[in-house]
């Protein structure tokens, strides 16, 4: 593997399309969702799950909403994150454990996905920074994050969508808030 350091990163626009549809591959990352999850109802995600959600994504990519960026090495795409205002969230902004903390806008980190290969490796502190980096360039002035806190040493990647907690620390997040045992918001401020 390459190192770090060369990880390049382009926000999802309809000239990567093609670039997260070969990441995501025919399942859309993780049984269907193409990262629709948490902008969807959960009764429409159920309805559009596949094909739909896909259709959705590609829609919104279409439309020129912000979504998020790829990571790629040497030149091929290797990850995923999804950052956007947090109000294109629906089901965030309607989960109990993650409600608003505050009335400050901030843009939301909800989603990771790396390619097999280059999972527990490390990146995603990299994936973050590069994160931190594009927000700074779009005058964010909070990050607000939700990663999980895992209940066990090998839990599957599936389970780990929103990423760690340990990952998020090392890229220089702090703990705002706990409604939940485990899973915190986390806020970066730029």
């Amino acid at each position: 593997m390459a190192p770090k350091s060369e990880l390049t990163f382009k926000p999802l626009a309809t000239k990567t399309w093609e670039d997260f549809a070969t990441l995501f591959g025919e399942r859309g990352a993780c049984g269907g969702c193409w990262c629709m999850s948490w902008r969807l109802t959960r009764s429409d995600f159920d309805k559009k799950k596949g094909e739909g959600t896909r259709r959705a994504m590609k829609k919104l990519v279409v439309n020129g909403e912000q979504i998020g960026i790829i990571s790629y090495m040497d030149n091929k795409p290797i990850g995923w994150c999804a950052v956007a205002p947090r109000e294109k969230y629906i089901k965030l902004e309607n989960a109990r454990v993650l409600k608003r903390i505050d009335d400050e806008p901030v843009w939301s980190i909800t989603c990771f996905f790396l390619a097999k290969d280059f999972r527990r490796k490390g990146l995603s502190v990299e994936i973050l920074k590069g994160v931190i980096d594009y927000c700074g360039k779009k005058k964010v002035k909070i990050l607000e994050a939700y990663p999980i806190l895992p209940y066990y040493n090998n839990m599957p990647a599936a389970f780990a969508w929103t990423g760690f907690l340990s990952s998020f620390e090392s890229a220089g997040f702090k703990v705002a808030k706990r409604w939940s045992k485990a899973r915190p918001i986390m806020r970066y401020y730029l």
